[in-house]
C-alpha cells in the first residue's frame, strides 16, 4: 500500500517517489478528516447547533476492588523486574554462558553473548519506558493546548495525523543519525494529532451544552469557562486516553529500536532486544520472553489504570 511504498522510498532515498506518497496519504487524511467531521454533525445534529448537549463532566465512582488487584500486581512485578535489573551489569559479556535458559543466576536466561537478560531488561525500562511516558506527557499537553483552538487546528491535526512515525522516524535519522531522542522526537512530531483531535471535539461539544450558555448569560468570561468547565470536562478523558495510548508509544519507540532508528548498541533497549534475539527466538526463545512480557505488563497496567480512572455516576 502508500505506507510500504512511502517507507521504501524513504529507505532508498527516491525523493519523487516518496513526495508523491507523502501527498496522497495527506490528502486521504484530509478527505477522511473532513468526511468523519461531517458524520459527526449529521449525527448529533441540531442539539450541537443549538447547545443543548448534556454536560461531559460527571463525578466519579469508587472502582472495584479486582480491578485495583490486577493494577497493583502488575505494577509490582514490573517495578520488581525494573529493580532486580537495576542492580545488576547489563554490559558483562560471558561467553561461557551464551543463550543459558532462565536459572537461579540469570533469572530470565542470558543472549548469544552471555549477557544477563534481566539486566539489560531492567536497564532498558529507564529508556523506553521513561522516554515513551516523556513522550506521553508532551504529546498530550500539546494535543491539549492546540485542541483548545480546533478551528484553529483542525487542518493541521488532519495532516499531521496521516505522517507515521516510522517515516518521521527516517527523516529525523537522515538528519541527525540513529539515536533515542531521535526516536523520541519522530513520535512527539505525529503523537499529539490524537490528543487534539479528541480535545477538539471534546470542547466543541461541552461549549454546545446548556449550562455553558447559562454561565455566559450571568457574565463569566472566558478563564473561568476554561477552569471550571471546559478544562473539568476535557482532562479526565484525554488522561484516560493518554494512559491507554502509553503502551502503544512504547511499542512504537521499540519499533523504532527495532528498526535501528532508536537506541544503539550496546544500550541496552527493549525494542532492540527483540532485535537482537529475533534470529535465537526458536533456539531460545527465553531470550524474547522477558522484554515481550515486559510490554504485556506495561500494556495490562495502562487499561487498568485508565479504567480506575474512568468510573464514572
Amino acid at each position: 500500500g502508500l505506507g510500504r511504498l512511502a517507507l521504501e522510498a524513504a529507505i532508498a532515498q527516491d525523493l519523487p517517489v516518496l513526495q508523491t506518497a507523502t501527498l496522497a496519504l495527506v490528502l486521504l487524511g484530509v478527505a477522511a478528516g473532513v468526511v468523519v467531521r461531517a458524520l459527526r454533525n449529521a449525527l448529533i445534529g441540531r442539539p450541537l447547533r443549538d447547545g443543548a448537549l448534556p454536560t461531559l463532566h460527571r463525578p466519579r465512582l469508587t472502582p472495584p476492588r479486582s480491578l485495583r488487584w490486577v493494577a497493583g500486581g502488575c505494577a509490582l512485578v514490573l517495578v520488581a523486574l525494573v529493580v532486580a535489573g537495576l542492580l545488576r551489569d547489563p554490559l558483562e559479556v560471558d561467553t561461557a554462558a551464551r543463550l543459558l535458559p532462565p536459572s537461579a543466576a540469570h533469572p530470565l536466561g542470558t543472549d548469544s553473548l552471555g549477557r544477563d537478560l534481566l539486566a539489560r531488561l531492567g536497564h532498558g525500562a529507564l529508556r523506553t519506558a521513561g522516554v515513551a511516558l516523556a513522550v506521553t506527557v508532551l504529546s498530550t499537553v500539546t494535543g491539549l493546548l492546540l485542541g483548545m483552538v480546533p478551528r484553529a487546528s483542525a487542518g493541521l491535526t488532519e495532516v499531521v495525523t496521516t505522517l507515521p512515525a516510522v517515516l518521521a522516524g527516517l527523516l529525523i535519522a537522515g538528519v541527525t543519525g540513529p539515536s533515542v531522542w531521535g526516536a523520541a522526537g519522530a513520535v512527539c512530531v505525529v503523537g499529539w494529532t490524537p490528543y487534539a483531535a479528541q480535545t477538539g471535539a471534546l470542547v466543541e461539544q461541552e461549549r454546545a451544552s446548556g449550562h455553558i450558555a447559562a454561565a455566559v448569560t450571568m457574565g463569566a468570561g472566558r478563564l473561568h469557562l476554561l477552569r471550571r468547565h471546559l478544562l473539568p470536562a476535557v482532562a479526565p478523558a484525554l488522561l484516560r486516553n493518554a494512559l491507554l495510548r502509553l503502551p502503544t508509544t512504547v511499542l512504537v519507540l521499540a519499533s523504532l529500536g527495532f528498526l535501528g532508528l532508536g537506541e544503539q548498541p550496546p544500550t541496552p533497549e527493549w525494542g532492540r532486544l527483540l532485535s537482537e534475539n529475533q534470529p535465537y527466538v526458536e533456539l531460545a526463545p527465553w531470550t524474547v520472553l522477558g522484554p515481550a512480557g515486559a510490554l504485556v505488563l506495561l500494556s495490562v497496567l495502562a487499561v487498568s489504570g485508565s479504567a480506575l480512572g474512568g468510573r464514572r455516576r
